[in-house]
């Protein structure tokens, strides 16, 4: 699908917008892999010159940065973290690895670019409500979040990851590798949860 601008009176195009420069790079990404995520690449798939991105963002750096905090918020749109921390973290990671197995070529970038803490912490509010309900600081709230948050990356990686020089999607597993999947990540968040529980008893 094109995520070209339609032009403007006299065949300009019309005034580009960042919001439209990370949706079209989304796109290419999910359709071509990372490596196809260039100004070049971005600029032809609007229609426009590479140089004019540059008005809007400073370099590649910044569009990838910019992905990984529109896919972040995208994971939790319409979050509903249930009524205690245990759960809303088990729903977090849920939802978030929904969305990593839909966009499997933003895998390896999640894994290396972090997330804006300023653009994450509003996004999380609710799941960190929970915690705070329950007596616990922030500081520990995050690191509960952030450690489910990389097993989350890491299976996802497992999942859907290619070899080293790779671009190609990894093919679609067969139903008994997508139970096996199923059950590591289940069994594998619960271990994680049940020892934070554990962890996070008041003594």
């Amino acid at each position: 699908m094109s995520t070209t601008p339609r032009r403007g009176r006299g065949g300009r195009p019309p005034q580009l917008t960042t919001e439209q420069i990370v949706t079209a790079a989304i796109a290419l990404l999910d359709e071509e892999g990372l490596d196809a995520v260039t100004m070049r690449g971005i600029g032809a798939r609007l229609g426009v010159a590479a140089m004019s991105l540059y008005r809007h963002v400073p370099n590649r750096d910044a569009i990838l940065a910019a992905i990984v905090n529109r896919l972040f918020a995208t994971a939790l749109a319409g979050f509903d973290p249930g009524p205690t921390w245990a759960q809303a973290v088990t729903r977090f990671a849920v939802a978030y690895r929904r969305m990593l197995l839909a966009h499997p070529h933003a895998v390896p970038l999640l894994a290396t670019y972090p997330v804006d803490v300023e653009s994450a912490l509003p996004l999380l509010a609710g799941l960190l409500d929970r915690f705070t309900a329950a007596g616990i600081e922030q500081d520990e709230s995050l690191i509960v979040i952030q450690s489910v948050g990389v097993y989350v990356l890491g299976h996802a990686l497992a999942q859907v990851g290619t070899p080293p020089g790779s671009d190609a999607p990894a093919p679609p597993p067969d139903p008994a590798a997508l139970g096996f999947y199923e059950r590591w990540f289940t069994t594998g968040l619960e271990a994680i949860v049940t020892g934070f529980q554990q962890r996070l008893l008041p003594r």
